[in-house]
């Protein structure tokens, strides 16, 4: 018998959705702090086999990843769990001190940030009720491993004069300097380092 719902409603739909059956190998790997061997599909790389060392799943919104130690560029890094195919775990083989997640400096680096309405857009009052502002501002402690796809998917203006404009841009990072040395932050909307601000100054 179908039950008619109390209250209408929508939610956005994913564009991709990943192979259970990776991902189940991925999460084995996970629980019993193993290796596991793949097949990886990237898109400056192509195809290569790796073993890696997960961790951590990561929902970015949009997309599911793996925060794993890689072998193969000895870095902790990001992995798009629908790129990965032919996953084996090696349940039984040992992980070496470094290749924990603890050594992962982005995993365990907690940056602090301050959102506040975006100053180049309308009635800010109307942003702090709908962020639910404190004094005006949003204060949010993420892992840089994460701070970048979270900026991007709030639309965040991360450039340190407000410069970026269409109304997706309700916040502005206040505090951009906060996101420096963090890796993720390539993907955060309009960030550059200050390291990028004295290049591009001096070839002006």
């Amino acid at each position: 018998m179908r039950i008619k719902a109390w209250v209408a409603s929508e939610s956005p739909s994913r564009l991709t959705h990943p192979d259970l059956d990776i991902l189940a190998s991925v999460t084995r790997a996970i629980h019993y702090e193993c290796p596991m061997g793949i097949e990886y599909h990237s898109i400056s790389s192509g195809r290569t086999v790796r073993e890696i060392v997960p961790f951590a799943l990561i929902d970015n919104g949009l997309r599911w990843h793996v925060r794993a130690f890689d072998r193969k560029s000895q870095e902790f890094r990001d992995f798009v769990i629908t790129r990965i195919k032919r996953p084996v775990v090696r349940k039984g083989q040992p992980v070496a001190p470094h290749e924990m997640n603890d050594q992962d400096i982005q995993w365990t680096r907690i940056v602090e940030l301050e959102l506040v309405p975006h100053p180049d857009q309308p009635r800010p009052e109307i942003t702090e009720m709908d962020y639910d502002m404190r004094g005006g501002v949003l204060h949010m402690k993420l892992r840089a491993a994460t701070a970048g796809y979270i900026l991007r998917k709030w639309s965040v203006d991360c450039s340190p004069d407000h410069n970026l404009r269409g109304p997706e841009y309700r916040l502005w990072l206040r505090n951009h300097l906060a996101i420096y040395g963090v890796r993720s932050a390539v993907l955060a909307p309009g960030y550059r380092s200050p390291d990028q601000h004295r290049l591009e100054a001096e070839t002006d």
